[in-house]
């Protein structure tokens, strides 16, 4: 809104203050058939025999056999309310955010703080455009899978590779927070800079505190062998 329409009246406190419980409270709801139908099965490893020893544990949702057109039901919802709604949606934000930071130029004479800005502004587009390829690449194999998994289990064999390659997806998709999070730092901003000061604080702060226990230290040695040296010499003395 504030690039796309700068001159509109920004949220009211009300409606803000609306739309962040929303957003706690929807995922709650969503997910407590998830919650619901989650437990751990035993599977044999490797094919073995069925003895306590070679079982291992798997968790999933699991859910009865007489259930499982609510189950495919209940993940086609899933999957377009968690994957085409946030690509659709961030496809035509992102897409307004390019046209109004890419292609309108600054009015007035092209000086280098300009084109600077100008700089400025592409780079953001370019992330913009890197945070919805990575979201697209890392969330669409997992549901792909999940699809495949669980609408035609023919094409996918049961055997231990299928549930590691399962495991190496459900990473891969995990991965989009920590991509996210490398694509925001990456735009010049302030934040490597603040992250170095914070570093470079603590090691002053520290050096500075292990230097007066030092000096401390040193002192106190010298305060107290000057009445020993003192001492000594009245022993002589005598």
């Amino acid at each position: 809104m504030a690039i796309v329409h700068p001159l509109r009246p920004r949220m009211k406190y009300q409606t803000a203050y609306c739309l962040t419980t929303g957003v706690w409270i929807v995922p709650i709801l969503i997910s407590i058939p998830s919650a619901y139908f989650a437990s751990e099965t035993m599977y044999p490893h490797s094919g073995a025999s069925a003895s306590p020893d070679t079982l291992k544990t798997f968790c999933a949702q699991i859910w009865p056999v007489d259930q499982q057109s609510y189950y495919r039901s209940y993940f086609l919802f899933i999957f377009a309310l968690e994957f085409l709604g946030p690509v659709f949606v961030m496809a035509i934000c992102y897409t307004q955010i390019s046209r109004e930071l890419w292609f309108k130029s600054v009015p007035g004479f092209q000086t280098e703080q300009i084109r600077k800005r100008l700089r400025c502004r592409r780079k953001t587009v370019m992330v913009l455009i890197g945070i919805l390829t990575a979201y697209i690449l890392c969330w669409a194999p997992y549901y792909g899978f999940t699809i495949l998994r669980d609408f035609h289990p023919t094409l996918i064999s049961r055997q231990k590779n299928s549930l590691v390659t399962f495991y190496i997806i459900e990473c891969i998709a995990m991965s989009n927070s920590m991509i996210n999070t490398f694509c925001f730092v990456s735009v010049k901003n302030n934040t490597v800079k603040y992250l170095k000061r914070i570093v470079l604080l603590r090691w002053r702060t520290s050096y500075a505190g292990y230097a007066a226990s030092k000096t401390m230290d040193e002192i106190e040695m010298r305060t107290t062998s000057v009445p020993i040296t003192e001492e000594f010499e009245c022993v002589r003395l005598r």
